[in-house]
């Protein structure tokens, strides 16, 4: 199809169907975003992902290098430690990261919000908000039109199923692939960073991530995200001058209200919730995860209590089951889409902007002549399904991911956590053992391609 650039649907504007957006447009293609929330701020997270080198390397190659700049801009300080702690704030383990040596080789800690705004920069005139999908039509010319709830439809020459878990996308496409609950849910809160919030964690805890191992099967992360601007949108004394204007320059700064917090998830067995806890929100979701962590440190309560009640988000963990090869089309799928998996450190969204990277690469390549477009998305998928289940499957494998982990179990539960509490002890401790961690570490945050 040399000389016929392809015209993309993409739904979804979540962080991989937006890098893509950026990708395929860079190359030359036209592209149309559908996105059912209602403007650029509507359902929006500000939580923590971090973005290691491999999706650092899709964005790079798929953002205008000035927008690529100003996602590194945007980026919070970046993580010093990984710490294993008690629920009473005992540090278990500590294991010093890599430095920040490059833009790709490092570990990036990221506000989901932010980089929404920042993937939705330049994009005005592709990504149309409040166009909920419904349902797709193959046509006999090769086409494929989108059809939505108000009633409108787009055509195009390819349909990218972006949509998350839930993908109305994957129900039509694939109804036999399937997603289960995994058994956990998360109850994550956002607390603003003062210098009295501050000072209630360990200055490792405060510039690292932390994974809080509790008795009693309650497990907890907190991360300590500051940025480059301050609660009023300025730009911090000691920031570069190449970042100060990039942020000066970057509409996104006043757009969004992402300022410098601590997040604080706790999750465990779906049976130690309420059953009404997935229709639970703010302060009523906040006493929920005071319930769980009677025991823990009071510094650790404390920071619930300030927590904003409106950021308060049950979470129920869900994964994909592996989809045996399926015939090509005019359709596909990337991201939670067709990989769901648990939100362990970050994966899913590294492994959604490699999806992106891949079928913009080719796509590019079915453009320039070199294949044709099914041939193209073929490609794709036979790259993407094998790496993007064995990713699913390495995440569900983390310790506390699966609501039957022996963790949670009466008795030998606490056999197990005082197993996995030991098993860090002993790793931080030998120096062979604590750079073997390290580098896993950072390759589970997507060192691999």
């Amino acid at each position: 199809m040399g000389g016929a650039p392809p015209h993309v649907l993409i739904i979804g504007a979540g962080t991989g169907g937006l890098c893509l957006a950026h990708g395929l447009r860079r190359a030359g293609m036209t592209v149309a975003v559908y996105e059912r929330h209602r403007d650029r701020a509507d359902g929006l997270l500000g939580y923590r992902v971090g973005i290691g080198p491999t999706g650092s390397r899709a964005l790079r190659e798929c953002l205008p290098p000035e927008l690529f700049a100003t996602f590194l801009a945007t980026c919070a300080r970046p993580p010093h430690y990984f710490n294993v702690v008690t629920q009473g704030l005992r540090q278990t383990a500590s294991f010093p990261l890599r430095p920040n040596a490059d833009p790709v080789h490092t570990e990036h800690s990221v506000a989901r919000m932010v980089l929404r705004h920042v993937l939705l920069t330049g994009l005005d005139d592709v990504v149309h908000f409040d166009k909920t999908f419904t349902r797709y039509e193959q046509r006999d010319d090769g086409t494929v039109t989108a059809h939505f709830s108000d009633g409108t439809t787009a055509t195009g020459d390819l349909l990218v199923g972006a949509d998350g878990t839930h993908s109305a996308v994957r129900r039509q496409y694939l109804p036999h692939a399937v997603t289960r609950d995994a058994g956990t849910i998360n109850i994550a809160t956002r607390i603003p960073l003062t210098a009295h919030t501050r000072a209630l964690v360990p200055e490792r805890v405060a510039q690292g991530i932390s994974l809080i191992f509790g008795v009693g099967g309650i497990m907890g992360v907190l991360h300590v995200m500051e940025f480059k601007w301050d609660a009023t949108r300025a730009v911090k004394p000691g920031v570069s001058d190449t970042d100060a204007a990039l942020l000066k320059n970057w509409p996104g700064l006043s757009q969004d209200t992402t300022t410098d917090n601590i997040n604080l998830i706790i999750w465990s067995t779906a049976r130690r919730f309420p059953t009404d806890v997935m229709a639970r929100r703010g302060e009523d979701l906040v006493q929920v995860a005071l319930g769980l962590t009677t025991n823990w440190h009071p510094h650790l309560r404390e920071l619930l209590t300030r927590a904003e009640p409106a950021s308060a988000l049950p979470i129920k963990v869900s994964t994909s089951e592996p989809v045996p090869p399926w015939k090509s089309s005019t359709v596909t799928l990337l991201g939670d889409a067709i990989h769901t998996m648990t939100p362990g450190r970050g994966v899913g969204a590294n492994t959604a902007l490699r999806d992106a990277r891949l079928l913009c690469e080719q796509l590019t390549r079915a453009t320039a002549g070199d294949k044709t477009l099914l041939q193209a998305v073929a490609d794709y998928e036979a790259a993407m399904a094998p790496y993007g289940f064995a990713r699913v499957a390495e995440s569900l494998n983390r310790s506390g991911t699966s609501g039957d982990d022996r963790m949670y179990r009466p008795v030998v539960g606490r056999l197990a956590l005082l197993g996995a509490r030991g098993y860090f002890g002993v790793t931080s401790r030998v120096p062979r053992l604590r750079q073997r961690f390290v580098d896993d570490f950072h390759t589970y945050e997507g060192d691999r391609d």
